[in-house]
């Protein structure tokens, strides 16, 4: 039962994460996303890293509640939250944006696809006009650019 809540959780945050990018981030916290898509922030760090803190305080909060009550749903479904969030780190910002330099060269089909996805999100350097707000289920016409079928 617990891993489908994390099961459950984890699908559901591809949802929760395109609505917010989309509505949130893309609106009246473009403040915070703007430099993500503009590269105005001088070092490492952006505006838009703030909202791994905005993520990880109610996933947190989630986790703790859920502990201190026998280990209850909310836990389970913080830590959905929570591999999510890890997930996200790992794909977007290593291997799509490259903040730490590895995972340069692929040829699955699937990252290749989520890349480009990502590239024609990111073609937009303003808060409208923007596409592909999502970030693991990746439009089926970016996937055909590189499936092997289309490429023999």
């Amino acid at each position: 039962m617990n891993f489908f809540v994390v099961l459950i959780t984890f699908l559901s945050m591809e949802g929760f994460t395109w609505v917010v990018h989309k509505y949130i981030m893309h609106g009246f916290l473009w403040v915070l996303h703007k430099d993500h898509h503009d590269h105005s922030s001088p070092g490492n760090l952006e505006k838009n890293d703030y909202f791994f803190v905005i993520f990880a305080l109610p996933t947190i909060a989630l986790m703790y509640f859920g502990s201190l009550n026998n280990f209850n749903i909310l836990f389970y479904i913080g830590l959905g939250i929570m591999l999510y969030g890890l997930t996200y780190f790992f794909v977007h910002d290593i291997f799509i944006h490259q903040r730490i330099k590895i995972f340069k060269h692929t040829k699955n089909p699937y990252f290749l696809a989520l890349r480009r996805a990502h590239k024609q999100h990111h073609k937009h350097i303003g808060k409208y006009e923007g596409e592909c707000f999502g970030f693991l289920f990746v439009p089926i016409k970016y996937f055909k650019m590189y499936s092997k079928s289309d490429n023999q």
